[in-house]
């Protein structure tokens, strides 16, 4: 089983990158946000999973433990499998996803290419108690403005849910803040559209 890698970036593509350990070039399927990241020639450090099948060995790549045990996790939902998965984390932010699951928000889930409405309940259902959402409430108990409550109403009349809305409210810039609420509901959008 290999653990982790560390090595340089030869070769990157739309779904995996290469990296030369020692001379051995390892093909690892990686997150989008790890692709948008990568560069060739950079040096990488990943946690690994590899998945075992009768005709293949597939290494799966992630920046840290807690996206790695995710992706484990997500495993061991029936029906779920490594390309599911990793689709899962390339579309929702570690945030998301467990705010989808602790506030029973299956249309986040839903967004992810390849999973309709019912496997989006499936799999919330099946991530109930073993995904929680304690540390990434703590920002949400900052008092919220009025200009932000308007932002949330204007995210959810478009048909965003409140975890979503809030989700972009707080994923703004700092130097959007002080913005007029239009320029705000622009931005949350924008961020939204990235999902």
């Amino acid at each position: 089983m290999i653990g982790s890698i560390r090595g340089e970036i030869i070769e990157k593509t739309d779904n995996h990158l290469l990296v030369d350990v020692n001379g051995v070039g390892y093909v690892v399927n990686v997150p989008l946000p790890v692709l948008d990241e990568a560069a060739t020639g950079r040096a990488i450090f990943l946690r690994t999973h590899m998945h075992v099948r009768e005709t293949e060995l597939t290494l799966f790549g992630f920046p840290d433990a807690e996206q790695l045990d995710l992706f484990r996790t997500l495993l061991k939902v029936q029906g779920i499998g490594p390309k599911v998965a990793l689709a899962i984390l390339s579309t929702l932010s570690l945030e998301s996803l467990k705010q989808a699951v602790a506030q029973n928000e299956a249309a986040i889930l839903a967004r992810v290419p390849g999973i309709g409405p019912k496997k989006a309940k499936h799999i919330v259902f099946q991530l109930k108690g073993k995904i929680t959402a304690d540390d990434i409430f703590a920002p949400a108990a900052i008092s919220i403005s009025d200009t932000d409550g308007e932002v949330l109403a204007a995210l959810t009349t478009l048909g965003y849910s409140v975890v979503e809305a809030q989700m972009a409210l707080q994923n703004l810039p700092d130097s959007a803040k002080e913005e007029p609420v239009e320029e705000k509901i622009r931005q949350a959008l924008s961020g939204l559209s990235k999902l």
